[in-house]
């Protein structure tokens, strides 16, 4: 080992200085709750707020490397699910699903993320739509919003009367009810969602979800799958659609519903269709009855520490 002096100083040359500890930028952020993977930080919004970045001191924030730790801003944006429909009722579809991280609903790729700057973004999470509670379809759920990033509500389950009230597209697709000469699931929306179930007997089919339609036109057919991400460290699947509507005369059973957060739909006797799980936007199951409600929708926003 060689050394040099300066002044009275004897330093080794074999000394290595830290270069991260001279590219650390503070920063300061707010908005929605707050969990700490070490060098991942991730923000979770369960109603309307904004996500800000602003400069910051040693004191006032936390500290970035820029050189070791990702540019990216990594969002998922999960609207509203759909209600489903009453009387041989089609459960409501899936809530749009939006991401840059695993990949996002309808069976899409994960989207760009947004480049990290010290900037603000208007966070907008969507409602589940009402279950119907006379004759026909359920209700929209209602958008998600991060920044640019819309996902859309998903669309209601078809209900009894069904010429009045014909089902329109969503997210994921409201399920196709019985009843009316209505038969044919409503269409998601593309790079978010899939189309609901068709229906070629008495009572409902179940409503489409982000991952998947539920194959077969049967009454009572299982909710489609949701969409599995790992943004916040763990695997959580969101955005599965609602059960059919079972019915006596093929399957009395209500179809379960869809992974995701999805409401199982009602059986011919037991007319309650069951709810989405808050915060998956998942759709609400259709029934004979009263039916479920979709399930609330979720934004999560992801950064780099180092």
């Amino acid at each position: 080992m060689s050394f040099f002096r300066i002044g009275a100083c004897k330093i080794s040359s074999n000394v290595k200085f830290n270069s991260s500890a001279v590219d650390a930028q503070y920063v300061s952020v707010t908005g929605g709750t707050l969990t700490d993977l070490g060098k991942l930080r991730v923000y979770t919004f369960t109603s309307d707020g904004t996500f800000a970045i602003t400069a910051a001191t040693k004191s006032t924030g936390f500290a970035r490397y820029t050189k070791s730790a990702t540019n990216n801003i990594d969002y998922l944006v999960v609207a509203g699910g759909g209600g489903g429909g009453k009387e041989n009722a089609g459960g409501g579809g899936g809530g749009g699903y939006r991401t840059s991280v695993d990949t996002s609903g309808g069976g899409a790729s994960a989207e760009s993320p947004f480049s990290f700057a010290n900037t603000s973004y208007t966070v907008t999470v969507g409602g589940g739509g009402n279950g119907a509670t006379t004759a026909v379809r359920g209700s929209a759920g209602n958008n998600s919003v991060f920044s640019t990033i819309t996902s859309n509500g998903g669309g209601g389950g078809g209900g009894g009367n069904a010429s009045s009230t014909p089902l329109t597209g969503g997210g994921s697709g409201g399920g196709a009810s019985s009843s009316g000469g209505l038969f044919s699931g409503a269409a998601g929306t593309t790079n978010q969602g899939f189309k609901g179930s068709d229906c070629n007997g008495g009572g409902g089919a179940a409503g489409g979800g982000a991952g998947g339609t539920t194959a077969g036109t049967s009454a009572g057919s299982a909710g489609g799958t949701g969409v599995a991400s790992t943004i916040t460290g763990t695997s959580v699947t969101r955005g599965g659609g609602g059960g059919g509507n079972g019915h006596a005369s093929g399957n009395p059973n209500g179809g379960a519903g869809g992974s995701g957060g999805g409401g199982a739909g009602g059986n011919d006797a037991v007319s309650v269709g069951g709810n989405g799980t808050s915060n998956t936007g998942g759709g609400g199951g259709g029934a004979n009855g009263n039916a479920g409600n979709g399930g609330s929708g979720v934004v999560i926003v992801r950064i780099g520490i180092n």
